[in-house]
Formats: C-alpha cells, structure tokens, sequence
C-alpha cells in the first residue's frame, strides 16, 4: 500500500468537511512569554508535594545528553525544610538595592536539582533542559518560578542532607509579580529593573540574534 494511501482517501472524501483540528491548552510561545523570573510569591498559595512532583514528572520525558539521566530531585515544601533553603539562597543580584525577595512574599517550595556525578558539560545540557521544562509546565499549572544558581551549595547539602551535589534551586510558587519583555539592540544593557511596580526584562530583538540577518 502506497505511504499516506489512507489519508489521502480520508482528503479526497471529506474534502472540505474534514474537521478542523481543535488547540486544547496553551502554545509554546504563551509559556514562554509567561515562563519570567518571579521572585515575589502568594503567601496565601501554598504548593504542595503533589504539584511539584507534577512539575518534576516532565523530567521523565524529555532529552538527555549521551542519555546519561544523572539528575535527580529533592522537593521541599513550606512544611518539609523551605525555611532551611531560603536563608542559603540569593534572588535579584542586578537589584541589590532593593533585597529581593520583599518581605512576606518568598517563596516557599523549591526544587532542589543534583547530579548523581560530578559537574561537566553533558551534565549542564541536561540541566538547563531539565530546568527550562519544569519552569513550562508550572506555568502550565497557572504557577510561577525561579531558577536559582546563587547559593551556598555546601551549606544547603547539609541542611537537607542531600546525598549528592546540588547544581540548582528552583522556587515555585504564585506570583505576585508583574513582569514585561522589553525588545531591544544587541549593544543595549541587558539589565533588568523596576519601575512603579512593574520588574522589565530586556530581550535582544531576533534580527541581532541571528548571524545572517540582513
């Protein structure tokens, strides 16, 4: 039987009246334009266990450079060990001024995210792939995160007796945040800020980000 035998006979009789393919959720470009670094959270939203293993399960689907699958992670939540990562962990460093989180909106869950070997360029692959997509499926579940890599990793290893190195800390939570993508030039700063409550997040515009543009 010739390849796509059956579709084409499915075109050819229902011609026109081929159903139209219904989008159910959101499309990858709206999480990603929801995915912003939220450092400010809902005290009043507590995540539970459920949802961040709902968050870590994607780890289970996607790619994995050499398929090595070294990463492994410890959920916390505000009743297993939260007020033992905050104090370890720092947010906002373009922003010292304002010692991000404020008071009374940290967060209070985190994924903590460790490799069972040691840290090399095969197991950063993974790391950002792995973080990338569990910050896309909790703004999927109409949650908000943060990707954390200024800590003291001897310390919190102790705190939460981990039993292999911690490479990153993610915060989940609600945000309490309002966050908008300011286009701009290659030769522009990238630094982000805050204005009358709003924190601006500077992106450098596609035709700077491509080698060939005309």
């Amino acid at each position: 039987m010739a390849d796509n035998y059956l579709e084409k006979r499915y075109e050819e009789t229902l011609g026109s009246q081929r159903p139209k393919v219904k989008r159910i959720g959101h499309t990858v470009d709206e999480l990603l334009t929801k995915n912003r670094s939220t450092r400010g959270y809902k005290k009043a939203y507590v995540v539970s266990r459920a949802e961040l293993e709902r968050i870590a399960s994607v780890c289970t689907r996607i790619p994995s450079a050499r398929n090595q699958q070294v990463l492994r992670m410890k959920l916390v939540t505000r009743d297993s060990g939260a007020d033992k990562v905050l104090p370890l962990v720092k947010m906002g460093a373009a922003l010292p001024e304002l010692h991000l989180p404020f008071p009374g909106t940290e967060p209070e869950a985190f994924i903590i995210v460790c490799s069972t070997i040691e840290e090399n360029p095969m197991v950063d692959i993974d790391l950002g792939i792995a973080a990338q997509s569990m910050l896309l499926k909790a703004v999927e579940m109409g949650l908000n995160g943060l990707i954390i890599a200024a800590f003291n990793r001897t310390k919190l290893q102790e705190a939460l007796a981990l039993p292999c190195q911690p490479l990153l800390v993610i915060a989940i939570g609600k945000g309490d945040e309002k966050t908008e993508l300011v286009p701009i030039a290659e030769a522009e700063s990238h630094a982000y800020y805050r204005k009358e409550g709003v924190h601006y997040v500077p992106k450098v515009r596609l035709a700077d980000l491509l080698l060939d543009h005309a």
